[in-house]
């Protein structure tokens, strides 16, 4: 290697380069990741959706659902995948990093308090890094109010880049642009899409069990001998199994049957009234409507493979490429820094080179010469 190379492979980073350089590809891992495991797990995700939803009833609702599944053929799952689905889910896994990245920095910066723990943090042994024990109460209850407010914010940008799309697939391509001219919403509200609510609420519980939960507790309580990629791996897919989705297992279902009462109207269409579909809901199946383990179950299948794993892909995974990343932009911005430096070392040559003297002679007054 150059000197040259060297001296740029060593030139710090200012941290607001680096941040950005790292959300970027943080975030554009997890989208990566997001498309890959939804696309492979259609099936499950449309058996999920039929399950959580008011078309099966009864008795055996998961055989029901997997007939309805697969009613068209082995591939029927995979044909209601459009580009829409794709770069919905690529923008909502990678929105969803980015934005939770973004909120989390900027909160914790407002609020003088630090991020979330992230990487290499969660292997620490609490017992021995004992910053936050040292914490006053006020920086405690700044630390949970930003803790609150960045996966609320980050969920929120999720589904509005997702559900539309989600929804396109819940009902197929031509049928839901049928109930969109039917129900004539403005530019807006076609953009959220319907049932945003419970969406967005699901979306909340995940969001703060894949980038608070999971990390929060691992690092705390699991112990320390045990901790290794391995174990976190089975940490953050139990949370997301046993925590997360027995919550989020109830908007989900609040989301199916809101789709379902919206299709029931004049015409194909009508808008959504979450008070009555809930009574709806109620009156016909109890809490069975909202919660069964069946539901749980196919929920967990839709899910966990994508979801469950994030935590362990964020915080292993991820990190391995960050090192070549910070080393490239180091390269690049050494590279730009120099080439202004040198720039800017001519400038004082050229301005140190004495000027010509003018001088005259009485004879030639007017007529000047060099000296």
């Amino acid at each position: 290697m150059s000197p040259q190379s060297a001296n740029q492979n060593e030139t710090p980073l200012p941290k607001n380069i680096l941040d950005p350089v790292l959300m970027v590809y943080r975030s554009t891992g997890i989208g990566i990741f997001g498309v890959l495991m939804r696309w492979g797990g259609m099936p499950l995700e449309k058996i999920a959706l039929f399950l959580n939803s008011s078309q099966v009833a009864g008795k055996n609702q998961f055989r029901q659902s997997i007939q309805l599944t697969f009613a068209d053929g082995a591939l029927a799952p995979y044909r209601v995948v459009g580009r829409t689905s794709i770069a919905a889910w690529f923008f909502q896994y990678s929105v969803m990093g980015m934005a939770f990245q973004f909120f989390d920095r900027a909160l914790s910066e407002a609020f003088g308090v630090r991020p979330m723990y992230y990487g290499k943090e969660l292997m620490d042994d609490p017992s021995i890094v004992t910053s936050s024990a040292n914490e006053d109460m006020g920086t405690k209850t700044r630390f949970a109010v930003k803790t609150a407010m960045a996966p609320f914010f980050a969920a929120y940008l999720e589904t509005a880049v997702a559900n539309r799309a989600e929804v396109e697939r819940f009902f197929g391509p031509k049928k839901f642009a049928h109930m969109e001219r039917q129900l004539n919403w403005n530019t807006a509200r076609r953009f959220l899409g319907p049932a945003f609510f419970p969406g967005c609420t699901r979306n909340v519980i995940m969001c703060n069990t894949t980038f608070i939960f999971t990390p929060v507790t691992y690092r705390a309580y699991f112990p320390q001998e045990h901790k290794s990629s391995t174990s976190l791996f089975w940490f953050g897919l139990g949370s997301n199994m046993f925590v997360g989705n027995v919550v989020a297992i109830t908007q989900q279902a609040l989301w199916g049957r809101s789709l379902d009462y919206m299709a029931a109207g004049e015409n194909g269409a009508r808008n959504i009234n979450y008070t009555q579909v809930i009574k709806d809901g109620l009156k016909q199946e109890g809490a069975k409507a909202f919660f069964t383990p069946p539901k749980w179950f196919a929920r967990v299948l839709m899910n966990a493979p994508a979801q469950g794993l994030l935590p362990w892909f964020y915080n292993e995974v991820l990190p391995i490429g960050e090192g070549p990343v910070i080393n490239f932009t180091k390269s690049v911005y050494g590279a730009i820094s120099n080439g202004a430096s040198s720039s800017n070392d001519i400038k004082p040559l050229v301005a140190a080179a004495p000027k010509p003297e003018l001088v005259t002679t009485p004879e030639l007054a007017t007529t000047p010469r060099l000296k």
